[in-house]
């Protein structure tokens, strides 16, 4: 027996509850590789999961934790061995299939691959799919051209797990990096990892009647959508990219065309599940090589399973900084 983090639903009121509980290894979904948990992390969708469910969720009881990385214990494929280190991210892995807060988890050989060399468990779940998709967002961004010296890089949501690792990233590329933040707090820790520019969230959440205005940023790591999405997009400099991330300020887009037009902008889309495995490959390595793990470490928040169902409501409401890490045999 080992413990996991269970969610529960009540079929007659439809809530629901998580708490730390032990199962067992024949409780667990099928899948080729059973993996030894060592660490995992906490993301906008854990928090969803461990608390209603967001309708990500497709069956109860249910293990979320949709990042971990670990020991493989047992292997019925090829490509893994007892012993080998491994990370997981995305593959609807914690919504639809049981996920890392746990401290074991069983699951396809295809949607892991061998921890980035450079990094241990507990880094690899520092930057976890946070992490991940925000240099999948810095490499579209240099797909498009982006380039230092052109103009700063805005980041909204900047304090979050994206934003932090995208302005830590960013920075050690030789970027100006602005941060997005609305709390005020944050800003010396932003600057830390190396936004050289705070911008009040309340500058820029709001749309304006003029479809263009002032071309200011040379890129943009958005992870927030909305209102804000569709402000920054007029302001965007001419064949400037905007990577879009996330939907924490909401997921309707009250912008126009315009920018498109006119100045050449683009919006690119960063989804982080289904990426290819050659791609998830490149961006590993670029983290490994990419990310100060000087400023990775600064982010880290530790936490243990007990903590998640707070932490699942905290991250909800805006109030995680940085990385949590899970320690989940803690």
């Amino acid at each position: 027996m080992f413990n996991a983090l269970v969610v529960e639903k009540d079929d007659e009121t439809g809530k629901t509850s998580a708490g730390v509980s032990q199962i067992s290894l024949e409780d667990l979904p099928d899948g080729e590789v059973t993996v030894a948990v060592e660490y995992s992390t906490v993301n906008y969708k854990d928090g969803l999961c461990i608390g209603p469910g967001g309708g990500l969720v497709r069956r109860y009881p249910h293990v979320p934790g949709i990042d971990f990385a670990g020991t493989v214990e047992a292997s019925d494929d090829d490509r893994y061995k007892p012993g080998d280190k491994v990370v997981l991210t995305g593959w609807r892995v914690g919504e639809a299939h049981w996920g890392g807060y746990a401290q074991k988890a069983r699951v396809k050989a295809d949607w892991l691959v061998p921890l980035p060399e450079g990094l241990d468990t507990k880094q690899a779940m520092a930057v976890g799919t946070a992490g991940f998709t925000a240099m999948l967002a810095v490499m579209a961004l240099e797909d498009h051209g982006l380039e230092p010296g052109h103009g700063p890089v805005l980041v909204t949501g900047a304090a979050g797990g994206v934003g932090s690792v995208a302005t830590a990233i960013l920075g050690n590329l030789g970027y100006e990096v602005a941060g997005v933040t609305g709390r005020p707090e944050t800003a010396d820790y932003l600057k830390s990892l190396g936004a050289t520019q705070i911008v009040a969230r309340e500058d820029i959440n709001e749309t304006v009647k003029r479809p263009l205005e002032s071309e200011m940023w040379s890129g943009c790591v958005d992870a927030v959508g909305g209102a804000m999405l569709a402000r920054v997009l007029g302001q965007m400099k001419y064949g400037a990219s905007v990577a879009a991330v996330g939907l924490a300020g909401g997921a309707a887009l009250p912008a126009t065309v315009v920018p498109f037009l006119l100045r050449g902008v683009n919006l690119l889309g960063i989804d982080s599940v289904m990426q290819p495995y050659d791609n998830r490959l490149r961006a590993w390595s670029r983290i490994a090589s990419d990310l100060p793990m000087d400023k990775l470490e600064a982010m880290i928040q530790p936490a243990t399973l007990s903590d998640l169902p707070e932490l699942g409501s905290d991250i909800l409401a805006g109030k995680v900084k940085g990385r949590v890490v899970v320690d989940v045999n803690a």
